[in-house]
């Protein structure tokens, strides 16, 4: 079974969660964000991209955050919840499986990109986009090749 996909964005500044996320309305969803290491500009000042741990980031606040062009990813920890249910940060495959999250995005040491999504019509979306956006070693993560033990950037 399907359970992802798995792809490497560059290891550089750019809006690439705004790139990621294309196929998917952000703002259908609330949002868990861990407030992970990632950074951008304003006013040629670096500042934190999530400075805190969310529950409930409304998916137009998202959608805001990530429309920035001068992003550096290094950690990124995202869940997207239907609007109106309870946000949480699910850890493993399994209870993302029981939860109401939809879709896990994560992003390791700002190049190793993992998404979990459970409407496999999106996942297929997710897929075709990174192919058109020439991302490298994008693959499929199934329950034969998924290795991680937690949903976690640590």
């Amino acid at each position: 079974m399907i359970r992802g996909i798995s792809f490497q964005i560059p290891n550089e500044y750019g809006s690439y969660l705004k790139e990621i996320l294309q196929p998917i309305d952000v703002t259908l969803f609330d949002w868990y964000t861990g407030g992970e290491e990632s950074y951008t500009t304003i006013n040629q000042r670096q500042e934190p991209l999530f400075p805190n741990e969310v529950f409930g980031l409304d998916g137009a606040d998202l959608g805001a955050t990530i429309e920035n062009k001068n992003q550096y990813l290094i950690f990124v920890n995202l869940r997207a919840f239907p609007k109106g249910k309870c946000v949480v940060d699910v850890v493993t495959y399994e209870e993302f499986l029981k939860s109401d999250c939809e879709l896990v995005l994560l992003v390791i040491d700002s190049s190793y990109v993992t998404i979990y999504c459970k409407d496999k019509d999106q996942l297929d979306d997710l897929y075709k986009n990174a192919f058109n956006k020439e991302y490298e070693y994008i693959d499929y993560i199934t329950d034969d090749n998924d290795f991680r033990t937690k949903l976690s950037v640590w």
